[in-house]
């Protein structure tokens, strides 16, 4: 008979990996070997993608803030050579997040082009059940994948920001320091005074905290898209189902009726099975 991990030892790693920790240091702690840890958190995160693309449907989300974030599969492009598999190298996250609830309806990764950006744009449309107002950054490809996805039944705004000098060399690490931002009506009539990306650059921050693979500067990274994307699933499926939101004082997924109660790690086990 096979083996077969214990439930506990799932959702303990599982948990370690949603609040994360690396794999070589669930392996110290958890005592199960690092290929299974890596087999197991693929399978979950791609039943986590799999779970939320049935359960965000016929959402009533009013103000959506949609962002990328960058990542990289097996080298960083300065890295690459010729003859390298075409995977390898940088890769997006596309994320939107509802300003109202914190819900994270759907992702998408890819390159940070319009093909990725009209296949992410045309998902979260088809999960909306009412007219949105969107707000991006200023990157072109959203314009034309927001109007192929919703029409003229949107309210969409673009902020920029406007960055000050380059920073000293000796804060090589940090950005500029921003100045000022720009905000423009792109379709509909949005509510300028609700235009902004404040709360998907602030999901940005504690996705970079929960997965290792985006953390700045970090060591860690995945060697094939496919342990990349099913580490996002189970991220933004921990996300919306288990972690509590101290603002909402439940989870995203309470706040827009996609669920009734909290879900525990084992609850998310379970649904991603």
């Amino acid at each position: 008979m096979a083996n077969v991990l214990a439930t506990d030892k799932q959702i303990a790693i599982i948990a370690s990996l949603a609040e994360g920790s690396s794999i070589r240091s669930i392996e110290r702690m958890t005592g199960v070997h690092r290929d299974t840890i890596m087999r197991l958190g693929v399978k979950v995160g791609q039943g986590c993608t799999a779970m939320m693309g049935a359960q965000m449907r016929d959402l009533s989300c009013n103000r959506l803030e949609m962002d990328e974030i960058w990542g990289f599969v097996g080298k960083k492009d300065r890295n690459v050579k010729m003859g390298d598999d075409a995977i390898v190298g940088s890769v997006w996250t596309f994320c939107a997040i509802d300003a109202e609830t914190k819900l994270v309806p759907a992702f998408k990764v890819g390159q940070r082009n319009s093909a990725t950006a009209d296949a992410f744009v045309a998902d979260v449309a088809s999960r909306m059940r009412n007219r949105v107002q969107i707000s991006t950054d200023g990157l072109h490809a959203y314009e034309s994948a927001i109007e192929k996805a919703f029409g003229r039944d949107v309210d969409y705004a673009q902020i920029v920001k406007i960055y000050g000098k380059e920073p000293a060399m000796d804060r090589r690490y940090s950005t500029a320091d921003v100045i000022g931002t720009e905000k423009t009506r792109r379709i509909g009539n949005p509510d300028m005074d609700l235009c902004s990306t404040s709360y998907v650059e602030r999901l940005n921050a504690t996705t970079r905290l929960h997965m290792r693979r985006l953390t700045r500067l970090t060591l860690a990274f995945s060697k094939k898209l496919d342990n990349f994307e099913a580490a996002v699933g189970l991220h933004f499926a921990y996300y919306n189902f288990v972690k509590r939101h101290n603002t909402l004082r439940c989870t995203p997924a309470i706040a827009a009726g996609v669920a009734n109660k909290t879900w525990s790690v084992a609850e998310l086990v379970e649904a991603s099975a």
